[in-house]
């Protein structure tokens, strides 16, 4: 039993001495990490946040002020054009409508009255002109009765101004009437109540809300915040890919739909509003949910790719023949060696970056670190 842990401990020891000796044997106690140039796909993508909306929601309010009446609709509750949806306590309106309604026909027989008083004004006019002709009557006696015409004329064209005025007031009364009944101006979906019966909304210097509706769920976008950096990668059509907390496991994909001009700047940091649409047909997705957003700016298929950290290295024993930080460039290994070679680059996605132009081959090793340093 011992004679066997002897030898294991001796196999070991040689396994040791022999690891040792191959990674010291090169480059006088330098040894590096390489790895291959190969070729592969490369998608180029940048990362936002952003918040899951409905395509279109439409904010549904109150013209008059007053007390509601009855509602006829809830959360989640689904919609379509037309239907009665809140009620305001018709009361007030009814009643201002009955006094305009008064109004008016008040108006209309102070125009009859009028009409009536012009046209006798007339006959004594006509009947005064004759009189006058055959010199009974004088003319002061003329002045006076067409003077009487033209006042009676004038309280014509009053009477009509106040119907007029009687039949606006009325369609004005009749009007708020009608909008004590809500109605929904679209199909949808209520995502949000803000009102309870028996509470009174005031209408005076701003549009009440009461309701909340999207018009379809199963169509969303999502609003993100793209760095100012990244925005000049982003096109129209690009490919999305996102996840959300509630469904950590599901990628979801859209695509982008708009790119906002307007600045957000928050904190001196600048953002732009890239919106990108996705399909929600099992409804998935809610309102309000923060999605991790990926878009892909560019994909690449078959291509020379370069290992990233090969682009970072910088041997460290060779400082005074590293070429200017501003060339890209990676170093290979020759007769044990680090030689430099220059390299133009494209695309990346954090791990790989695409090689435009370059001497290496495919399968070619590059330096990516140390296995072990000069001590």
């Amino acid at each position: 039993m011992q004679n066997k842990k002897l030898f294991i401990g001796i196999v070991s020891g040689i396994i040791v001495i022999v690891v040792l000796f191959f990674m010291l044997r090169g480059g006088g106690g330098v040894a590096y990490k390489t790895e291959q140039v190969s070729r592969g796909t490369i998608r180029s993508f940048c990362t936002a946040t952003g918040t899951v909306n409905p395509l279109k929601t439409i904010l549904v309010g109150t013209q008059v002020s007053g007390r509601i009446k009855a509602l006829y609709v809830d959360y989640n509750s689904a919609v379509t054009q037309g239907q009665l949806v809140a009620e305001i306590d018709p009361e007030t309106f009814e009643a201002q409508l009955e006094q305009a309604r008064a109004n008016l026909l008040s108006a209309r027989a102070n125009l009859k009255q009028a009409e009536a008083t012009l046209l006798e004004a007339e006959r004594n006019l006509t009947r005064s002109r004759k009189l006058f002709g055959n010199n009974v009557i004088g003319q002061s006696e003329l002045d006076a009765v067409e003077t009487n015409y033209a006042v009676a004329e004038s309280g014509v064209g009053v009477a009509r101004a106040q119907v007029v005025q009687s039949e606006a007031s009325f369609t004005f009364a009749e009007t708020n009437l009608r909008y004590t009944k809500i109605y929904s101006p679209v199909d949808g979906i209520v995502i949000s109540r803000d009102v309870d019966v028996g509470q009174t909304v005031a209408a005076s210097f701003q549009t009440p809300t009461l309701f909340t509706i999207a018009q379809d769920l199963r169509e969303m976008q999502i609003n993100t915040n793209v760095d100012e950096a990244d925005i000049g990668k982003i096109a129209v059509g690009q490919e999305a890919e996102f996840a959300v907390d509630a469904f950590p496991a599901h990628i979801f994909e859209g695509r982008v739909e708009q790119i906002r001009n307007a600045p957000i700047v928050v904190q001196n940091v600048v953002t732009y509003d890239v919106v990108i649409t996705v399909a929600n047909p099992d409804l998935k997705l809610k309102p309000g949910m923060t999605a991790n957003v990926t878009i892909i700016t560019s994909v690449k298929d078959s291509i020379l790719r370069l290992p990233n950290a090969a682009l970072r290295f910088r041997p460290e024993e060779q400082k005074e023949s590293i070429p200017d930080r501003s060339v890209n460039g990676v170093w290979i290994l020759q007769n044990d060696n680090p030689v430099f070679v220059e390299v133009q680059t494209g695309i990346d996605d954090f791990s790989y970056t695409e090689c435009l132009s370059c001497t290496l081959q495919d399968g070619q090793g590059v330096i990516v670190g140390y296995v072990k340093k000069k001590k």
